[in-house]
């Protein structure tokens, strides 16, 4: 069983950055996807980042309207999950969610996931 566990919320301004952990017990297996997901009041939840580690090679995929913006990173020592953000933008607030599941389908779809942490909040103001 994996669980997941985020921190690192704030409230920001315009052009703030933040960091986002994940805290991992252990991976859906040897090859898996683990992601960060958002969902805005009255919205889906989307996909911003995910990472995928398959035979010890990884693979990055990023939302449209993070890139450049938005970095994810892993530390397998430390089993965490990071989102680092800047330039943060209104647009960008959210409950933000870690998530992970096995190696099969495409990274950045929520639905397919299996793990979730309880999510942390993000709010930009102008």
């Amino acid at each position: 069983q994996v669980q997941l566990v985020e921190s690192g919320g704030d409230s920001v301004r315009t052009g703030g950055s933040l960091r986002l952990s994940c805290a991992a017990s252990g991976y859906p297996g040897s090859s898996y996807f683990m992601g960060w997901f958002r969902q805005a009041p009255g919205k889906e939840r989307e996909g911003v980042a995910a990472t995928g580690i398959y035979r010890l090679s990884r693979t990055t995929y990023y939302a449209d309207s993070v890139k450049g913006r938005f970095t994810i990173s892993q530390d397998i020592a430390k089993n965490t999950l990071y989102l680092q953000m800047n330039n943060l933008i209104p647009e960008d607030t959210a409950m933000y969610y870690c998530a992970a599941k096995g190696w099969f389908g495409s990274a950045l779809r929520p639905d397919e996931y299996e793990y979730w942490g309880q999510g942390t909040q993000v709010s930009v103001s102008s």
